[in-house]
């Protein structure tokens, strides 16, 4: 598949960073406006190397530390909502056609902006942001996940926050941040009261830290989606061996080899519950949960039929975007156009919108779209599944 011909699938996205995605350009300017001279570089381009290279440490830490500056210059309202509006145009030129975008509101108080005056102020440049976009020719719906920082003791605070903004874009909750040490069950509170609000969440794990991890995201604190969940691999074995010291890429293994796999009890709960994984390959490769892209176990998950989604996580630290993502799976993985199409579907199916509207996106915009590329793609690059 060209490169035109990724950009031009419509997309889904539902794990994607506000303050890891800004645009370069922006925090510079963003900066100089505000006087803030902590930069690590004074040029567009030193900045983006500075910020791929920084996050390319192979340790969640070390690439939770670039955000000090994205974070640093987002304490405005005008700030706020610059970010938010071309946030959503850059994920319409991409392509996406629905977004979920995530920030953690307590991160932005430091210059007397309350909680809901964040909110509001990254709700109303997103509003901007559509309403551009539409004007230009490009549809696109993006809500809001509100997080709240594991580390911190504000998340039954934030989990309140998200409810009560729930009719104006807010669709769900998350927690994030360093996994080891800073278990989910540590906010049970948050969780149990979004329960009984019957609102939405998912939970950061299985990245940084395992299995354990998962197990108290989905037992304990009732996660509906797994934020990355790449971890959930450890509960897998071939022929009596750990899947993960196989040696051979996923992307490599043979239809025999996936048909062989035996899930332990919580990996076939994952898979049984139809429990949603929002994977973001470039991201894990940077903070070392897989070795390269052909060895992401996306592959394997998505081949043994999990509710595998795709997503970007923070398109600043990774350079990247989920055009991107998508040809370097189909570049180094072996993914087809029916393998793109199933994990979009099953990314619609599992936003945090009403049915009826993850209904029509899939009757009205997916299925058509991809009609239409698949008209401009070779038949013999329409398999079945990567091999």
């Amino acid at each position: 598949m060209r490169t035109d011909q990724v950009r031009a699938l419509p997309k889904v996205l539902l794990h994607d960073h506000l303050d890891g995605g800004l645009r370069a350009a922006t925090v510079l300017e963003l900066a100089r406006e505000q006087g803030y001279a902590d930069l690590p570089a004074d040029t567009v381009e030193g900045l983006q190397r500075w910020f791929r290279d920084s996050a390319d440490s192979g340790s969640l830490e070390r690439y939770l530390e670039t955000f000090a500056h994205t974070v640093g210059v987002m304490q405005t309202e005008p700030a706020l909502r610059r970010v938010a509006r071309e946030c959503v145009l850059d994920l319409a030129d991409d392509g996406v056609v629905y977004a979920e975008v995530r920030y953690a509101p307590e991160q932005h108080l430091t210059q007397g902006l309350t909680l809901d005056e964040v909110v509001q102020a990254v709700t109303a440049g997103f509003a901007e942001g559509m309403s551009q976009a539409r004007a230009g020719g490009s549809t696109i719906v993006v809500t809001t996940i509100l997080t709240a920082m594991r580390h911190a003791a504000r998340s039954r605070e934030i989990a309140e926050l998200a409810v009560r903004h729930r009719d104006a874009g807010v669709v769900g909750f998350d927690i994030a941040g360093a996994e080891a040490g800073f278990p989910p069950s540590r906010h049970l509170d948050a969780f149990e009261y979004l329960r009984r609000e019957c609102f939405r969440f998912t939970i950061h794990a299985g990245e940084g830290f395992g299995l354990p991890s998962i197990w108290e995201a989905l037992q304990w604190c009732g996660a509906e989606r797994l934020g990355h969940g790449v971890r959930i691999v450890d509960d897998m074995t071939l022929d009596g061996v750990p899947v993960t010291e196989v040696g051979t890429p996923f992307a490599a293994w043979t239809d025999e080899q996936v048909a062989s796999v035996r899930l332990g009890r919580l990996a076939s709960y994952v898979r049984d519950r139809r429990i949603p994984l929002e994977m973001c390959p470039s991201s894990n490769l940077q903070t070392g949960a897989a070795a390269g892209v052909a060895e992401h176990p996306v592959t394997l998950l998505e081949r043994l039929r999990f509710r595998v989604t795709l997503n970007t996580d923070n398109r600043l630290m990774s350079g990247t975007s989920m055009t991107r993502e998508m040809e370097l799976l189909v570049r180094e993985a072996g993914w087809e156009l029916p393998d793109l199409r199933r994990v979009t579907v099953d990314a619609i199916k599992s936003a945090f919108l009403p049915y009826p509207r993850r209904r029509a996106v899939i009757d009205e915009v997916i299925l058509p779209g991809y009609a239409r590329v698949a008209g401009d793609v070779p038949a013999s690059s329409r398999g079945s599944g990567p091999r």
